[in-house]
């Protein structure tokens, strides 16, 4: 086995191309893979964003995880075929695929009536100006906004987009024309490794083959995990994935969907009103977990929107805040702790390992801490390492 960058209290983060790291580790070891890998995407022009995640990877993911052992892989929406068809030539079954729905994605398309002008050397007549809502800032590059990242993995620098009119015939022709959607959710590939017999004789021997159901039901009320108070003791983690104590109630919530959302008022928005659900406005503020120290990203108190929505029907949870991040974590693609929180309690049995091949910051293993898991990370960039050591040792101490 490699030595590990760091191991301590049943987390440990390996420096290393994973496949390499993944072949020193023993078959059958661990329980889940949960992992936001690249997309191919050519993220920021990354080398790493290059191309997805090749069979050989998939492979030895396949030859570490248990039989029954589920994997959730994070995916583009451009490049999702190309990560399913890897897994699946891997040797994974594909069982699902789950929506992260978001409102704050950006988008990236190039304005077709301004790339004729500027091929034609024509100059636009600015008639205004349009300024990003909520003091977002904007990056302008080849006639494209996108949002700008700085050290703190936020945007850095303001800027305001000009409105221009067309300026030849052509332009006019083809004004209010782009080459790209908004976008407003992320794929999550759900896989399980083989088995023989049934689930049932798998779950005894292994303990994976299922999911779990009971763990993940959704409050109709307020959109989170459900928990189910039994005495003094709460069924599942303690904790909700918001960071907030569960509400106790005699139902047993909603059966876990394919579907997540941010809770924005934009993603709410677009679900049709119904009687028997109660959609929910957010609060922005940030707690703190009592019990494991893990920022929420919002202060757990919801209001109602005043009528029934179905978007309660479903897990929400907000993107990563700059608090959550922590001090210094510019790594371009951190994901929500809560949301993680989520995923790992979903398709990890009580006490088993979690494994993410391409831990970046670390989200996955500081979720799989706050879930009661055991977790190993990989991650080929020494800076992300340390980030994710930081982030860890925050937890810890």
């Amino acid at each position: 086995m490699p030595e590990p960058y760091y191991s301590k209290d049943g987390l440990t983060i390996y420096h290393g191309d994973c496949q390499a790291v993944l072949a020193a580790l023993p078959p059958n070891s661990v329980d889940s893979i949960v992992t936001d890998p690249p997309y191919g995407l050519q993220f920021m022009g990354k080398a790493w964003d290059h191309g997805v995640p090749g069979v050989e990877v998939w492979a030895e993911c396949l030859r570490v995880l248990k039989p029954g052992g589920h994997l959730l892989a994070f995916a583009g929406t451009r490049t999702q075929h190309r990560m399913a068809v890897n897994i699946e030539d891997a040797g994974f079954e594909i069982r699902d695929m789950i929506a992260w729905v978001y409102g704050s994605g950006f988008p990236k398309s190039l304005d077709v009536s301004k790339a004729i002008d500027k091929a034609a050397g024509a100059e636009r007549e600015v008639v205004g100006r349009y300024q990003p809502p909520n003091g977002s800032t904007w990056n302008l590059k080849n006639d494209k906004a996108t949002p700008s990242i700085g050290a703190t993995g936020h945007s850095d620098r303001a800027a305001s987009l000009d409105i221009t009119a067309p300026a030849t015939e052509a332009a006019r022709q083809w004004q209010g024309w782009g080459t790209a959607l908004k976008p407003a959710l992320e794929p999550i590939t759900v896989a399980r490794k083989p088995f023989k017999g049934t689930v049932a004789a798998n779950v005894l021997e292994h303990g994976t083959g299922a999911i779990n159901v009971d763990g993940c039901r959704v409050d109709a009320l307020h959109g989170r995990p459900h928990r189910e108070k039994t005495g003094e003791k709460w069924s599942g983690s303690s904790m909700d994935s918001c960071g907030s104590k569960a509400v106790g109630t005699t139902t047993q919530g909603r059966f876990p969907a394919n579907l997540i959302h941010d809770g924005s008022e934009e993603v709410v928005g677009l679900f049709p009103e119904s009687k028997d659900g109660v959609a929910v406005n957010r609060n922005r503020g940030e707690v703190i977990d009592s019990v494991c120290g893990f920022t929420s990203g919002h202060s757990g108190k919801d209001e109602g929107y005043g009528g029934g929505g179905s978007a309660a029907r479903f897990f929400y949870c907000a993107k990563a805040s700059r608090k959550e991040r922590g001090e210094g974590n510019n790594h371009p693609t951190v994901k929500p702790l809560a949301l993680m929180r989520y995923l790992v309690r979903l398709v990890t049995p009580p006490g088993g390992v979690v494994l993410d091949p391409f831990m970046g910051s670390g989200t996955t293993i500081l979720a799989a801490a706050g879930e009661g898991f055991r977790g190993i990370g990989m991650e080929l960039e020494v800076a992300s390492c340390e980030i994710a050591q930081r982030r860890v040792q925050g937890v810890l101490l």
